[in-house]
């Protein structure tokens, strides 16, 4: 199944432009033979414009899950690198308190 999984997803990200437009015109379809159905007696041009609106709607919600899935997945690697490199440590990154002679830091004192 996995091996199914990657393969779908591998022709999804080559074909990005041809698979917005097969969910478009399935949206477009499902929406009319819903129409269809639930009110026979509805206009068929006033179904064409719901299912229109209907398929629009479905695309942009796919666009924005592909683009947060893109921004994601791309900034995934960076995010884990750019942690690795920055001392979290915090207090390392401060100037001591006293010197090696044991006087006071003029930034600590009051």
């Amino acid at each position: 199944m996995e091996r199914v999984s990657s393969s779908v997803q591998s022709w999804v990200e080559e074909h990005k432009l041809a698979t917005i437009g097969g969910v478009w015109a399935a949206a477009v379809g499902g929406s009319v033979a819903y129409s269809r159905r639930r009110s026979p007696q509805r206009a068929t041009s006033l179904r064409l414009i719901h299912a229109r609106i209907h398929a629009q709607a479905l695309t942009l919600a796919v666009l924005g899950g592909a683009a947060a899935f893109h921004y994601y997945s791309s900034n995934k690697s960076k995010r884990s690198s750019a942690a690795e490199q920055l001392d979290l440590d915090f207090y390392s990154q401060l100037p001591a308190a006293t010197d090696a002679d044991g006087n006071e830091n003029e930034r600590w004192s009051w």
